[in-house]
């Protein structure tokens, strides 16, 4: 089977895509007091989160004042509903929950008067088959590494990816996310080549690979069209959000699968 090497193609299909969608002006701007919410429902047994806070002035530090007191549940498209509590202030979490692909999820968040809602829809998995190191081809350093995930994309479905990647326990600043239009139906090595991410020989790194609906692939693909888009769910700019009405943030249903590699 034909492998799609992806490194130097991600460029090329990055500015085919964005010449070929409308361009979204994201103002950066300085208010504050906008809530943002961060949910994620994933096909994981344990804990589901969703997170409530308010942003800060684009000149102040990246710290979110937790939105507490809020009423916040999630329902299926069974009628389940699933009801989270808040623990610790502005978090809110839900046991019992796994979520399940194919499944629709909306979320209803009520605080200060006023109803929030989003859904989304969790895919399919696709599995993550390896990620490996070899040195930097785009850096003089040869002590450094590049970390390359290698997956096959099922043939005649969209599918959407956002990977997350961790050096020595501390998450990367920088946003990874493909969508198969360029490679539907074949095995994929695509680097992780970002700004500022230094990996060397006898680093751990651990890359989460999430499969993720059309409105979420959105969202994170504007944030990584930014200059520095940040490593957490919110930025200071107002991307593309699924929640109704408007908000910052995003509710995400999606599967999740780790693999973690010591570097040689």
């Amino acid at each position: 089977m034909k492998r799609h090497k992806f490194y130097l193609f991600i460029f090329l299909i990055s500015i085919v895509f964005i010449s070929c969608t409308k361009v979204i002006d994201l103002k950066l701007g300085n208010n504050s007091g906008q809530l943002v919410i961060e949910g994620n429902i994933t096909n994981v047994t344990g804990p589901q989160y969703i997170k409530l806070s308010q942003n800060v002035p684009f000149t102040s530090t990246n710290t979110y004042p937790p939105v507490t007191g809020a009423t916040v549940y999630v329902t299926d498209n069974t009628g389940i509903k699933y009801v989270f509590t808040e623990q610790p202030e502005g978090t809110y979490l839900v046991v019992g929950l796994t979520g399940v692909a194919g499944t629709t999820y909306k979320m209803t968040v009520v605080t200060n008067g006023i109803t929030y809602t989003a859904s989304s829809l969790m895919p399919a998995q696709v599995s993550l088959d390896s990620i490996t190191s070899s040195e930097n081809e785009f850096s003089s350093n040869k002590n450094l590494r590049q970390i390359t995930v290698h997956f096959q994309d099922p043939a005649g479905v969209a599918n959407q990816y956002r990977f997350v990647m961790t050096v020595n326990g501390l998450q990367t600043n920088d946003i990874f996310v493909i969508n198969d239009e360029f490679f539907d139906g074949r095995y994929v090595d695509y680097d992780l080549i970002g700004n500022g991410i230094n990996v060397h020989p006898g680093d751990i790194v651990t890359v989460e690979m999430q499969c993720i609906d059309k409105p979420i692939y959105t969202y994170w693909f504007t944030l990584m069209q930014q200059a520095d888009g940040g490593a957490g769910g919110v930025a200071p700019s107002n991307p593309p959000t699924n929640i109704s009405p408007a908000s910052l943030g995003y509710f995400s249903a999606h599967t999740t699968q780790s693999i973690t590699l010591l570097v040689k």
